[in-house]
């Protein structure tokens, strides 16, 4: 197994970006867990009860426990509050990650600054070979989000991923990969 050796908190100018707590649970389900604007994109069902969010948590501590998916809060430094979350997968190597803000925190470039502030983290794992992630074509602001953070497109797979959020119909999404990972 090829684990990750990430801390369990980071900062950025503005932002804390911590370890997943099981104390967590409340803060993302009222913060994006149940917004179908926040979930449409996503890979998992909007939550209808907290304990979906509390299960989603399971997960996310076992995960980091087994070094196979590492799932970060990410709060307001200046404030302490909860709007959004960052996970990595970790398929021995090769890196897919993920985000999600709270929508009323939308375009106030915290999405950027967490993945900008992950790049960095994760180019610095031994044993890397690839870190990337897809986004649906029509997801606009991800792709901006991506694009700002030094990642680029790389293929457009036709009707890839079926989005639970979406009548899981297949949708065409864009491949993103960090390229700086190709100097190591």
């Amino acid at each position: 197994m090829i684990r990750l050796n990430l801390p369990e908190r980071i900062e950025t100018e503005r932002l804390l970006i911590q370890r997943l707590r099981y104390e967590d649970a409340e803060e993302i389900f009222y913060s994006y867990a149940t917004k179908p604007e926040a979930t449409k994109y996503l890979s998992w069902q909007t939550h209808t009860s907290i304990e979906d969010t509390r299960s989603f948590l399971r997960y996310a501590v076992e995960g980091w426990t087994w070094g196979t998916d590492y799932s970060f809060s990410i709060r307001l430094k200046e404030t302490n509050q909860f709007i959004g979350s960052f996970g990595v997968i970790n398929d021995k190597g090769k890196l897919q990650f993920g985000y999600v803000i709270t929508p009323s925190k939308w375009g106030h470039g915290y999405a950027t600054e967490v993945v900008k502030q992950m790049m960095q983290l994760l180019l610095k794992q031994d044993h890397v070979f690839r870190i990337g992630t897809f986004v649906d074509a029509e997801n606009a602001a991800s792709q901006k989000v991506l694009r700002r953070s030094g990642l680029v497109p790389e293929a457009i797979l036709v009707k890839w991923y079926r989005f639970v959020n979406q009548d899981n119909k297949p949708k065409d999404c864009i491949l993103f990969r960090l390229p700086d990972i190709d100097a190591l």
